[in-house]
């Protein structure tokens, strides 16, 4: 049998949880993008993600590049020269982004900065009247998270996170099968990111001349500059690879398994390979309990040999990966009627029953599900409806990542938490981890 005669769900983009989110409210000066007009966006981080989404906003005839704004001058040249090729002409270089959020002719703008700055950067572009699309992790922390729902509510405000799993055709049609029955009751996911990194040792010295230092730390704590934090392995400024990779993974597991937050959370291992300067593990478990499931995530960040889908089969219509034993990103959901292995951008998945039979399966190109997810925002830019991985969906993947490394950060110990408070319960020591320290001018506000 072909891989299309096996497939019994028809193909569908899927809208998400999308729903109209109500009169587009607008700051004073801002306007709205109508379909005759080009969306004008200026982009905050052009470091290889922001050159990318940059690439792919540019590509669209109903988009106009206004900024490119690094605090590393040296970044410009690269994506500057996309814009003119796509476009044209030059966009204005910044290395303030807050002349973005000052210009009224812009409509949304792109973050695509470290971790830390998500959520200052999105609660100040919903505050002046901007859509932001703002790259994963959404947040830094959990009480950062629920401030930057609570903007893009306050605002009416279109807040895409870069989860570009919630815009995949596969991902839809793997929900729908699952919420149908058709593996029976699950009751076992496990989600894996198994990857590798290089160790962290470097002393802290002067900064290059183009890199303004002070701006890059923003809501961050002050440090002497040092690049060791640029490999995001410090808990000032990010999550460590389960953030900044893995919620890849537990956002699409979320997807096609309907759920929120979970019961409790239990992080085991640590700091087992390295004993570099890193502070985030190296080596993870996480289980996370819900009623009658049971969600595991797996991490290391020294397999070598553990490798991510090659871009020819996430590009293939045909070819699925090949799951076991090296590939380092798949998701296997457990039925008792059956199995699903699940891959990320562009994997696809295949359902085997339980004659161990491939009786299902279906897969999209990883560049088609990254143009659609673009062409999802600007398309709710446009008609103020919820995106596919709105920002509320952004903040409960990230709060599950940091779930676990608070869990870490407590010896590991189990933590059990209250969803409809989004607090731990009766452990004021995790409670005071939801949460870090901000400093004047970059503060998020308890009021957004």
């Amino acid at each position: 049998m072909g891989v299309s005669r096996r497939r019994f769900l028809e193909r569908s983009i899927q809208g998400g949880f999308g729903v109209a989110a109500g009169v587009y409210g607008l700051s004073a000066g801002t306007k709205a993008a109508a379909a005759s007009e080009k969306v004008v966006v200026g982009v905050m981080g052009v470091g290889g993600r922001g050159t990318f989404l940059t690439t792919e906003f540019a590509s669209r005839p109903d988009v106009e590049i206004a900024y490119i704004c690094d605090v590393d001058s040296r970044k410009f040249r690269e994506a500057v020269k996309v814009v003119e090729d796509k476009k044209g002409k030059a966009p204005q270089t910044i290395g303030d982004f807050r002349r973005i959020l000052d210009d009224k002719n812009v409509d949304a703008m792109v973050c695509a900065t470290p971790d830390h700055w998500h959520g200052l950067a999105t609660v100040m572009a919903c505050q002046a009247g901007k859509d932001i699309y703002v790259e994963k992790p959404a947040s830094h922390n959990i009480w950062e998270g629920r401030k930057m729902v609570e903007a893009a509510r306050k605002y009416n405000r279109v807040v895409q996170v870069g989860m570009q799993n919630r815009s995949s055709t596969y991902g839809g049609s793997a929900r729908d099968l699952i919420q149908a029955g058709k593996m029976g009751r699950v009751h076992l996911a496990r989600v894996y990111n198994m990857l590798n990194r290089t160790p962290v040792d470097s002393p802290d010295s002067t900064p290059p001349p183009e890199l303004d230092w002070n701006m890059w730390l923003g809501p961050g704590p002050l440090r002497p500059y040092n690049p060791k934090y640029f490999q995001r392995v410090f808990w000032d400024f990010n999550g460590g690879m389960m953030t900044d990779d893995g919620v890849h993974q537990l956002d699409l597991a979320r997807r096609v398994l309907g759920i929120s937050y979970p019961k409790s959370a239990h992080h085991t291992g640590g700091k087992l390979h390295f004993t570099d300067l890193a502070e985030t593990p190296d080596t993870t478990i996480a289980t996370y309990e819900y009623d009658g499931l049971t969600l595991v995530f797996e991490q290391t960040v020294w397999t070598a040999y553990m490798q991510k889908t090659p871009d020819s089969i996430r590009e293939s219509m045909s070819q699925f990966p090949d799951w076991y034993p090296f590939n380092a990103t798949r998701i296997e959901i457990y039925g008792d009627n059956g199995m699903m292995i699940l891959g990320r951008q562009g994997g696809g998945w295949q359902l085997f029953d339980e004659s161990r039979r491939q009786v299902a399966t279906d897969k999209q190109r990883h560049s088609e599900m990254q143009a659609a997810h673009v062409e999802n925002f600007i398309s709710c830019i446009r008609s103020r409806q919820r995106p596919n991985a709105d920002i509320e969906h952004g903040h409960i993947s990230a709060a599950i990542c940091h779930m676990a490394n608070i869990s870490y950060r407590l010896g590991n110990r189990k933590l059990e938490f209250d969803a409809s408070t989004e607090t731990f319960v009766n452990d004021p020591e995790a409670n005071h981890l939801l949460k870090r320290p901000y400093h004047a001018p970059w503060e998020v506000p308890e009021n957004v």
